[in-house]
């Protein structure tokens, strides 16, 4: 018999990364539609309705918000469900397709583009806050502010998921309600300058080039969200969820309604709202409108509410995926809080303060690349394992998901073809990336890849062995060091 291996020494037995027990579950519908108002309300969201509006009616600028929206809304869904099902974040089941040294190198493209979307918002939130001071006190300093807020904002994830979801339940009311005062601030100022809002459009385009107009609002939706459509795992882990349902969409009601419902609904009131913004000052830029529509104690609640908005979009959306990616590729010596503060980092020396002007066309190259993981998760999870996985094979570093050295060849190829193809039409970018990944993956792995290393769940499709909640189960990974001795008597074997 083979020496066993001491769990002490296996690098993908971080705790942070362990499933997460259906006891231990504590969001449910509510608390992840609050959530849903935090992360969707978001000042990079102006830059899509600014930019919209130049060639769209309003109307048409809400109908491509709504696609994007729907769109990348289901794939939210369908990949949260390895987190309900399974209790496993993103970077860990990420080793089934990729492998268990694999999965980095697509898993950190993610983490970093999330840290770069703090340090974005960050730099919102500190411009608003740096407002809010030099009214009060006279204080003008927005790199303080930035730093102030970063630290702010990573205490808070650092504090783990309940805490987020009680700033998420304390702030969504007043998003909501400022958010509403905005649209009718700006819009009144917009009509005060003989701009009709429902109809006004500053260069308007007709056939394939309106279509085409309304396809990169559409794409930018989607590549804007496609980093949390693949990570959805990480969060959805915490979703409750009823044991032994074998109904998929009762299962996974708290997404259905979060991802479909809420996220579309505030999405397009975001969009709008920078639309409107750009049509009375003629910039997608919230915190200089608001200083021009508003001064005082209004303006301070205003920039308030940007500060609320960019903390609570930060803490779901970005910091908690990149920093458990980063956990996870640097194992146990990596604890969730110093993935945190690696995240912050990264937020900070991309020099966020210089990416909002190119925003659109970055979002375009991002929503391809990501949406090609999607596409892969999707067709490893639902079309070739459906839904079955052998979780406890996915913490040993000499399981089936060990491949060749650690790499799923497969997975690389489709992701990397994937990505390149997908921006070869960046217009079309999040849904040829999808599509593109899922297919290359699923030929690859079906015929090729797993006829070389045969998967136990795809040779045995047991419900009982191979399904989570939906045959009652949580997983528990064993963590205890094997005794000397045992290890020594078995060696002697």
């Amino acid at each position: 018999m083979s020496n066993p291996k001491s769990s002490s020494n296996n690098y993908l037995k971080s705790p942070d990364l362990l499933p997460v027990s259906h006891e231990n579950r504590s969001i449910g519908v509510l608390g992840f539609g609050m959530i849903w108002v935090g992360m969707a309300i978001v000042l990079a969201a102006f830059a899509i309705g600014a930019g919209g509006i130049v060639n769209l009616s309003m109307p048409m600028l809400i109908l491509a918000t709504l696609v994007g929206s729907i769109l990348i809304g289901i794939f939210m869904v369908i990949i949260g469900d390895i987190g309900v099902e399974h209790g496993l974040s993103f970077p860990v089941y990420m080793r089934a397709p990729f492998g268990t040294i694999g999965t980095h190198l697509p898993s950190f493209a993610r983490a970093f583009t999330a840290s770069c979307w703090f340090g974005i918002n960050t730099y919102f939130g500190a411009l608003a806050i740096n407002g809010i001071l030099n009214i009060m006190i006279g204080f003008d300093n927005w790199f303080v502010c930035f730093i102030v807020f970063a630290t702010l904002q990573l205490f808070n994830v650092s504090l783990g998921i309940k805490s987020i979801e009680r700033f998420a339940d304390f702030a969504a009311p007043i998003i909501i309600f400022i958010s509403i005062w905005m649209y009718l601030q700006l819009s009144a100022e917009a009509k005060a300058q003989g701009k009709a809002v429902w109809s006004w459009v500053e260069a308007p385009q007709t056939g394939f080039e309106q279509f085409t107009a309304f396809m990169i609002v559409a794409m930018a939706i989607m590549g804007f969200w496609a980093t949390l459509a693949a990570d959805m795992p990480t969060l959805s882990r915490h979703f409750k969820a009823p044991k032994n349902e074998r109904n998929w969409f009762k299962r996974n009601k708290t997404q259905l309604l979060g991802s479909l419902v809420v996220q579309p609904i505030f999405n397009t009131l975001m969009i709008v709202i920078g639309a409107v913004c750009y049509m009375s000052t003629g910039s997608g830029d919230p915190i200089n409108a608001l200083q021009q529509a508003a001064g005082g104690i209004v303006l301070v609640m205003l920039l308030s509410m940007i500060v609320l908005a960019q903390w609570s979009t930060n803490t779901s959306a970005n910091v908690i995926p990149a920093a458990t990616i980063f956990s996870n590729i640097g194992g146990p010596k990596v604890p969730f809080w110093v993935g945190v503060v690696i995240a912050g980092i990264v937020g900070t020396i991309v020099q966020p303060w210089s990416l909002f002007d190119i925003l659109n066309s970055v979002l375009l190259v991002v929503g391809g690349i990501l949406s090609s993981i999607v596409g892969i998760l999707f067709a490893d999870y639902y079309l070739i394992r459906k839904r079955r996985v052998n979780v406890k094979d996915l913490y040993e570093t000499d399981g089936q998901y060990q491949y060749l050295k650690g790499v799923n060849v497969a997975g690389i190829i489709a992701w990397v073809l994937g990505g390149l193809i997908a921006n070869i039409w960046p217009s079309f970018s999040s849904l040829i990336g999808f599509f593109v990944g899922a297919a290359i993956y699923y030929v690859l792995a079906k015929f090729w890849w797993f006829k070389k290393y045969p998967q136990a769940e795809i040779t045995n499709p047991s419900d009982e062995e191979y399904l989570g909640i939906t045959a009652g189960r949580s997983w528990e990974i064993d963590v205890t060091p094997e005794p000397i001795g045992v290890q020594q008597t078995a060696s002697t074997d």
